[in-house]
């Protein structure tokens, strides 16, 4: 009789834990498990899509396995007809893309972003370009520009490793709608500006200071610029025209033929240079109230402003002895 007990409970135990279960959709199935999401939750959704019969025995499956507190934040691909003990092994061993998390940096350009989401997340830097610069996709999202540059907010996401380059971009863009909320338009409003101009301004004042106390100033002064119809001669618009990176700039440089080059045109540049953080889009919209028309770097990570032309040439030299300076040690 205990012999006949002791079969009788092998065979249950191997019919509940190892025979495979069958579902009903296409496999494989693609399910996600959400950073911090608790294992009853995780077997709810399961039993709900059809791809285990039964909670109880998953729940036994995963007591006796140890795996309650071991699934992993990933995307996996269930293959069909696995075990209770083969589905827990896969959300413990993988395989499968996991929840990574990566940070935009504040004034990081498509390019440099398109490289960062593949070495990060493995997803194909040009693909991931291309889509950013997709003009159907782009009106997808209700937008009428030719690129997202400015449009991808400067924060830290949790992705799925190998997502789409699409599903990556509407999150990062998600990250752009969420912060700028209706009072933020309002301003954008009443100081005259669009909120395509907003970041654009903003993208600027990111690529002249990481200061973030300087950056009102220097929106003071580019404000200040445009009220009077004086060219904005920002040379971070000229960097971004360069092919191969940020560089000292030379005079060849500013005669560059292009509507983003501000030395020669009037106005904003057609578009945002980067994708600017919240510091930067703040400071456009409130700007210090001050009479400065220029600024130059002093040297030490800041800059100095000027309200006259001369005094401006004044910086400019000193700006200039310091580089000498530092060049002949």
């Amino acid at each position: 009789m205990i012999i006949s007990v002791f079969f009788a409970i092998l065979i249950t135990g191997y019919y509940i834990f190892f025979t495979p279960n069958h579902f009903d959709k296409r496999a494989p199935f693609t399910f996600e498990i959400e950073e911090g999401e608790t294992f009853s939750s995780v077997t709810e959704r399961l039993y709900n899509e059809g791809i285990i019969p039964g909670k109880f025995n998953f729940k036994l499956a995963a007591f006796i396995y140890g795996a309650q507190t071991k699934i992993k934040a990933a995307r996996f691909k269930i293959p069909n007809d696995l075990s209770y003990l083969d589905l827990l092994d896969l959300f413990v061993n993988g395989p499968a893309d996991y929840l990574r998390s990566i940070r935009i940096n504040d004034g990081q350009t498509l390019k440099w972003l398109g490289a960062k989401v593949k070495r990060d997340v493995k997803v194909d830097s040009a693909s991931f370009v291309n889509l950013a610069t997709d003009k159907n996709f782009i009106s997808s999202l209700r937008l009428n520009y030719n690129t997202l540059e400015g449009y991808l907010f400067s924060k830290t996401y949790k992705v799925y490793e190998r997502s789409s380059p699409e599903e990556i971009i509407k999150i990062f863009y998600k990250g752009f709608t969420d912060f700028f909320v209706d009072t933020l338009k309002e301003r954008a409003d009443k100081i005259g500006l669009s909120v395509h101009e907003v970041l654009t301004l903003a993208s600027i004042i990111k690529g002249e200071t990481n200061q973030v106390d300087e950056m009102p100033r220097i929106s003071g002064v580019y404000h200040n610029r445009l009220q009077i119809g004086m060219r904005l001669q920002a040379d971070p618009t000229i960097q971004y025209l360069l092919p191969n990176g940020w560089r000292r700039l030379t005079y060849a440089d500013l005669k560059i033929k292009s509507p983003y080059n501000t030395y020669q045109n009037s106005g904003l540049p057609p578009g945002p240079i980067n994708n600017p953080g919240a510091d930067a889009i703040l400071a456009a919209l409130y700007p210090e109230k001050n009479n400065y028309l220029y600024f130059v770097a002093d040297g030490n990570g800041s800059h100095k402003f000027a309200k006259t032309y001369s005094e401006h040439l004044k910086y400019v030299a000193e700006y200039r002895k310091i580089v000498r300076e530092k060049n002949n040690k």
